[in-house]
């Protein structure tokens, strides 16, 4: 079992775990996943509860390939009154800001979250770090390459495994030196990877293990998916639940979805295979 401290609770993992994500923003790659309002957040967090997510990831900064960067400003008044509306009705879900700024974790935090994705793994925001540190939350940091501008050019690399450990143990270094030692890694599917270094992430997740931290995978409609397919993000739910299988017999600890239901079937028959 894995224990992450994420504000003033303990965030225990020892099943796999359904995040669900809600895009507060007009340019998400996935169309349905966008939300403007707190009645639609709402509708759609009590929709996610019903169906078994535990974690709920909120986000007003879409980082897709060609994404325009917004303001701190803009991105903050995004989530903090969907984070306010569903912490006052639905207390008891963890509630997560995908967010590389860390004013606007800092904001997301004070308005009641508990967790901030950071895609950046710190890297973008040299603050990110102490705010975790202050505010006791849960982290979650994924492997990147590159600025907020290159994210999502592809390295040349011989190891797609091998450099995302070696990334993973620099940052346990330099997140300890912030008293930050218990949190979850993401391997970064779509980031930045050629498409066989994205399957091969999957294929070898095991791998990961040997950090000792739980594993968030976020593969959830991504186009190394629906262009494999040959088809659009709107029809890639099959080939999503099929990687998300595959990364949970690999060790994945939490998957990342826009679809929570069809993730609680994979989560609920996968014991009674393996």
């Amino acid at each position: 079992m894995f224990k992450i401290p994420v504000r003033d609770q303990i965030w225990e993992i020892d099943t796999p775990q359904i995040m669900g994500i809600m895009n507060m923003t007009t340019d998400s790659f996935f169309e349905k996943s966008r939300v403007q309002t707190v009645d639609v957040a709402l509708g759609i967090a009590e929709k996610f509860i019903n169906q078994g997510a535990s974690i709920i990831d909120i986000g007003g900064q879409s980082t897709r390939p060609g994404a325009q960067f917004i303001s701190t400003k803009e991105e903050t008044q995004n989530i903090v009154p969907i984070i306010e509306a569903i912490r006052s009705k639905f207390p008891s879900i963890y509630l997560s800001v995908d967010t590389f700024n860390s004013d606007v974790a800092l904001e997301g935090l004070k308005a009641g979250a508990h967790i901030i994705n950071d895609i950046s793994c710190g890297q973008f925001d040299e603050a990110m770090l102490n705010v975790i540190a202050d505010h006791k939350a849960g982290y979650i940091g994924m492997h990147i390459t590159g600025n907020k501008e290159s994210m999502h050019q592809i390295p040349s690399r011989k190891d797609i495994m091998e450099d995302i450990i070696t990334y993973f143990q620099q940052k346990k270094k330099q997140l300890g030196e912030y008293g930050i030692n218990d949190w979850v890694i993401d391997p970064g599917f779509g980031f930045g990877k050629s498409m066989d270094e994205n399957f091969t992430i999957v294929k070898q997740l095991g791998k990961l293990s040997a950090l000792n931290l739980p594993i968030l995978l976020g593969v959830s409609r991504k186009s190394i998916i629906y262009k494999t397919l040959a088809t659009t993000p709107e029809h890639a739910l099959n080939g999503t639940t099929i990687v998300n299988t595959i990364g949970l017999m690999n060790g994945a600890n939490i998957i990342r979805v826009h679809d929570v239901n069809e993730a609680k079937e994979i989560t609920t028959l996968l014991p009674k295979l393996i």
